[in-house]
């Protein structure tokens, strides 16, 4: 018999609450009918500003299916949360979880970039991804890297060898998913490898902290900024003198304000 779901959420406790955090937004989205072009992220938005959609395009699914596939592989990889013996553990599932989000994206929007500036394929300015599925890439490869012999487990009755996972996954959602982004499953997968091998390394407690306060800072000045959501107590201006950028914080009747200088500066994918 298989160990009792409340046993499983207390050795997982990382992966459940991202389980539910992900499970939650798309309850929200259904209900209030909300589109992927609204919280996906695609070149041309970030040209515009909307720096938050890397963020919201990870933890956004638009249909059950694609939640549930997404999920069920997370919820097995969740086994790196008990791997704390060979430098795994939940720090690092939390640590390297926020940087496979950020640089996977990241990553997705460079290859975007050299396709259309270098093989000028504009279809992808609109290309519009959303979904976990980058992360759960990067984590597969991560796992199938440090532990081998681990199995990936699918719905609770498809096993795959954890070395291959990788890639026989991003093949099969290629071929009977049309709309599977294989750029951004690709984006995790190279992401995942240059952390199992020591390319991207030294995520420690500090370094996540700065890091989770940049990406709030740059999450809540996008949004201001692109008028997606209106902050009455931040304020963003510009000054004759662009050279000498400045932040500030000045007191006001209703509290504390942040100026800031500054310049001016399709389809869907599902990940």
């Amino acid at each position: 018999m298989g160990k009792p779901l409340f046993y499983e959420i207390w050795e997982k406790p990382a992966t459940s609450c991202i389980i539910a955090i992900c499970s939650a937004i798309w309850f929200y989205i259904q209900k209030h009918n909300i589109g992927y072009s609204h919280v996906g992220l695609s070149y041309e938005t970030l040209m515009e500003g909307h720096y938050w959609r890397i963020i919201t395009s990870a933890f956004s699914h638009i249909s059950i299916l694609h939640l549930v596939f997404n999920m069920s592989a997370l919820w097995s990889l969740g086994v790196i949360e008990r791997l704390g013996h060979i430098g795994l553990g939940v720090k690092y599932y939390l640590h390297y979880t926020m940087l496979l989000v950020v640089l996977s994206g990241l990553l997705v929007l460079g290859m975007y970039h050299l396709l259309i500036q270098k093989f000028k394929l504009d279809y992808f300015r609109r290309v519009t991804a959303v979904g976990y599925s980058c992360v759960v890439f990067g984590w597969m490869t991560i796992l199938a890297t440090k532990q081998p012999s681990s199995k990936l487990e699918l719905f609770g009755f498809l096993s795959l060898p954890i070395s291959f996972a990788p890639f026989e996954s991003l093949i099969f959602t290629s071929i009977i998913v049309p709309q599977a982004s294989f750029i951004g499953h690709l984006s995790g997968i190279i992401v995942g490898y240059a952390i199992a091998w020591g390319l991207i390394h030294g995520m420690n407690n500090y370094w996540a902290v700065s890091m989770l306060g940049w990406i709030v800072l740059v999450v809540v000045l996008s949004l201001k900024k692109s008028g997606t959501y209106d902050f009455e107590f931040l304020e963003i201006e510009s000054v004759t003198d662009s050279s000498l950028p400045s932040v500030r914080f000045l007191s006001s009747g209703n509290g504390r304000t942040l100026q800031m200088s500054a310049t001016p500066d399709v389809g869907a994918n599902l990940v």
